[in-house]
């Protein structure tokens, strides 16, 4: 239990590799806050049957309010934010094709994603 008594948020942690470590950082004790656009209620209750605590959070981290509020909600709810795992990204939706046919829509989604989305979750960690 290395991180007993810390918070973990891990944006976009409701499947795949965000799962993952949302489960294993709670593994070790730590307190998970689920950050992501779809719903990480599953996560949360796969947390919660091991002993472990954890919120879910709908949050897209290409919005800096959306961020906010997350940030302010874990810290609410969970009194510190202890470690960031920013770990959404924006890949599926684009589907398996060339990318000179990757629309430019799908370009800044992608882009407000997986580099905005970064910088604003990192920048308002940094600053708690």
């Amino acid at each position: 239990m290395k991180l007993q008594g810390k918070v973990a948020i891990v944006t976009g942690s409701a499947r795949g590799i965000g799962k993952a470590y949302a489960l294993r950082l709670a593994e070790e004790g730590a307190r998970i806050v689920i950050a992501d656009v779809i719903d990480g209620t599953g996560v949360k209750e796969e947390i919660e049957k091991k002993g472990g605590e954890a919120i879910t959070l709908h949050t897209d981290v290409s919005n800096e309010e959306s961020v906010k509020a997350m940030a302010g909600a874990a810290i609410e709810q969970f009194g510190r934010i202890d470690i960031l795992v920013n770990n959404a990204g924006l890949f599926t939706p684009l589907g398996k094709k060339p990318f000179y046919e990757i629309s430019s829509a799908e370009w800044d989604r992608a882009f407000a994603v997986n580099v905005k989305g970064y910088s604003i979750a990192a920048r308002l960690y940094i600053r708690k």
